[in-house]
């Protein structure tokens, strides 16, 4: 994280002695990154955090994932995951659905409202777009009270627990990696510079403890295992939200899009314009509402490309996005356009872009350097033709014209 917080209790220097009402000394946990040559954050518990009773497997859901072979661009249906279940069954954890992944990052989407279990990643941090509802994410660190378009940065191995307030749909990015504002709009100390699109401003963290009592508490545990990602399931001897007090610059915290002031340009401005976040190998931008090109021959919809090194994965959130009217994406869908495919808008949505000056458009988009395979969940809601959605021949064909 790019600056330094302090919350709750903490004793004046670092590593001394700090003492509970009834004199014992509190346990302080140093949560570091990157063998402690990164961020970190100094953690005060009433209990000893590495205390533990019971082990047991925890059976995530299918995790495997299929090549995207022949290769081809593909819409997949998310909302379609969900249809018939009923939210009150589904937490967003355990529930969450693989759509598609790589060795650097998995894409899953979950629809509930069950309050989930204890939970920590092991593997590395979670960037969890909340497409619609609201309610608490508690954590060691503290509470995050999170709406709608709020994107939550939880950092590797932090305990925490989705409490929703009714039906929360949930697109979670989970990397191998930390996730991390992109360097290029970064001082070298880390600071966020004036060409960012958002600044310190818009990030929200816990602002006060979360103190909890409790023993024999189950924490659901994600980590890495000779077959790929595995999961057990850890009962901790005491809460682990005994944090009386932490300082420091690593800790979860919220964003939301709608803070996301977008670059815009006389022409068409490049994907790259759009960035917010970035992990090892991957992106992630968003496309907001926005004033679109203002040259008098401008093209405001996206020219066609071919992002040589990339696949490019699309999440339609909100709006209408003027690229792919026709195609049969709506709310809630996802495209994978493939490294090796060049693609951009539909047939007649370059002329139709004409004059327009103000898109009203939402999408979260991943880009990965490393080809992205499916998940099944993917699988499960694929719709088979958008590949072939560009052809103008074969859809007035189809179409019986």
């Amino acid at each position: 994280m790019a600056f330094y917080r302090r919350v709750g209790q903490i004793p004046p220097k670092r590593h001394t002695q700090f003492r509970q009402p009834d004199g014992t000394l509190y346990a302080e946990e140093l949560m570091g990154e990157e063998g402690f040559f990164s961020d970190s954050a100094l953690l005060y518990h009433r209990g000893i955090p590495s205390a533990m009773s019971a082990a047991r497997v925890w059976e995530l859901l299918d995790q495997t994932t299929t090549q995207n072979r022949p290769l081809r661009p593909l819409h997949l249906r998310l909302p379609d995951l969900f249809k018939g279940t009923d939210p009150g069954d589904i937490d967003l954890v355990t529930g969450r659905r693989l759509v598609l992944g790589n060795a650097d990052v998995r894409i899953s989407y979950a629809v509930g409202s069950r309050p989930s279990s204890l939970y920590r990643n092991a593997v590395g941090d979670e960037c969890v777009y909340v497409e619609s509802g609201h309610g608490r994410l508690e954590t060691v660190f503290g509470v995050i009270d999170f709406v709608d378009r709020d994107y939550l940065i939880i950092p590797r191995a932090t305990v925490h627990r989705w409490i929703p307030d009714g039906r929360v749909a949930a697109y979670a990015i989970e990397a191998n990696s930390h996730i991390t504002p992109a360097k290029r709009y970064l001082s070298r100390f880390g600071q966020l510079l004036e060409h960012s699109p958002y600044c310190e401003r818009d990030l929200h963290g816990p602002t006060e403890p979360l103190l909890e009592d409790g023993v024999d508490l189950e924490i659901y545990t994600k980590h890495r295992g000779h077959s790929g990602i595995v999961g057990t399931v850890v009962t901790a001897t005491s809460s682990p939200f005994d944090v009386v007090g932490w300082d420091g610059c690593l800790y979860p915290y919220r964003f939301n899009v709608g803070d996301f002031e977008p670059i815009t340009g006389r022409v068409h401005q490049p994907p790259p314009a759009h960035q917010v976040f970035e992990g090892t190998n991957f992106v992630v931008c968003n496309f907001v509402p926005r004033k679109v090109d203002y040259h008098p021959l401008a093209v405001p919809v996206p020219y066609y490309h071919s992002n040589v090194d990339s696949d490019e994965v699309m999440f339609y959130c909100g709006g209408d996005y003027e690229a792919r009217k026709g195609s049969g994406i709506e709310l809630g869908s996802v495209t994978l356009h493939p490294g090796g495919h060049s693609h951009g808008p539909q047939p007649g949505a370059a002329e139709a872009s004409l004059g327009r000056e103000y898109f009203d458009e939402l999408a979260v988009m991943v880009d990965t350097f490393r080809p992205l395979e499916i998940g099944e969940g993917g699988l499960a809601c694929d719709d088979g033709s958008y590949a072939y959605s560009w052809d103008e021949a074969l859809r007035r064909k189809q179409s019986g014209g």
